[in-house]
C-alpha cells in the first residue's frame, strides 16, 4: 500500500553490475503512476558507454538532476545509483508514490534523492536551481500542457544544462510530439538520438529520445 491506502505492485529494473530497482507501481490511478517503456528506453539509455569516462565514472556521477513528470520516480532514481543528486518531480498526487520508491531503493542509490510538487508552468526558478541534467520521459499528454512543460524546460535550464527526453510515438499523439518539437526548438537545438547509440536490447522505432541544449 502507498501512503494514501493504494495497493502498488513492484517491478524490478535490472541495471549495471546487477544493481536492481524495485519500482512500487500503483494499481489504480492516471499515466504516472507505472513505468512506460519510455522510462525503461531512457534510463538504459543511460547506461550506455557514452556516459561513462575511462576510469568507469558516470558523467551524471556528482552532478544535479531533475527528473520532470517522473510519475515512480524510475528514471530518476537511476540516475541516483549512477551517483547524481537527484529531484523527482510531479503534481502533488505523485509525490506519496515517489517517496515510496525513494525509500525502496535506498540501499542502491549512489547519490540523494528526494521527492518535491512541481506545477508545469509555474515559476520555479527560487524553489528549483537549474540542473545539469533534466530528464523527461513520455511527458507529452494533451496539448494544453505544452507550453507549460517547454516554459519550465526553459526556466529551468540554462547554457550547460542538457535535456534529454524521450517518448513513444502513438498515432492518436503524432501532432502533439511535432507541436513539441517546434515549441521547444525555438530556443533549444534539438539532437535526435540514433537507434545505434540507444541500448541494443531497449529500443525500438517508436520510441525516441532527444538531447536537448540551450541556443546561444
Amino acid at each position: 500500500m502507498d501512503e494514501n491506502g493504494g495497493a502498488t505492485f513492484v517491478r524490478e529494473i535490472v541495471l549495471k553490475s546487477n544493481f536492481i530497482l524495485r519500482i512500487h507501481q500503483s494499481a489504480v490511478g492516471d499515466v504516472g503512476c507505472v513505468v512506460w517503456d519510455a522510462a525503461l528506453v531512457l534510463i538504459k539509455f543511460l547506461e550506455m558507454d557514452e556516459f561513462f569516462n575511462e576510469n568507469g565514472t558516470h558523467t551524471m556521477e556528482n552532478r544535479t538532476v531533475l527528473e520532470l513528470g517522473a510519475g515512480t520516480g524510475a528514471v530518476g532514481l537511476a540516475a541516483s545509483v549512477f551517483g547524481a543528486e537527484v529531484t523527482l518531480t510531479d503534481l502533488d498526487d505523485h509525490v506519496a508514490l515517489m517517496n515510496k520508491n525513494i525509500v525502496a531503493n535506498r540501499s542502491v542509490c549512489k547519490g540523494p534523492v528526494k521527492a518535491a510538487c512541481l506545477r508545469w508552468g509555474q515559476n520555479v526558478e527560487l524553489a528549483f536551481p537549474k540542473p545539469s541534467y533534466i530528464l523527461c520521459a513520455d511527458c507529452v499528454y494533451y496539448d494544453q500542457s505544452l507550453e507549460p512543460l517547454v516554459k519550465t524546460i526553459n526556466d529551468l535550464s540554462n547554457a550547460e544544462t542538457i535535456v534529454l527526453f524521450c517518448y513513444e510515438e502513438r498515432i492518436d499523439k503524432n501532432e502533439l510530439h511535432i507541436h513539441f518539437t517546434k515549441l521547444i526548438g525555438k530556443n533549444f537545438n534539438i539532437e535526435r538520438i540514433p537507434r545505434e547509440r540507444m541500448h541494443p536490447q531497449f529500443c525500438s522505432p517508436d520510441l525516441h529520445i532527444l538531447k536537448l541544449t540551450r541556443r546561444s
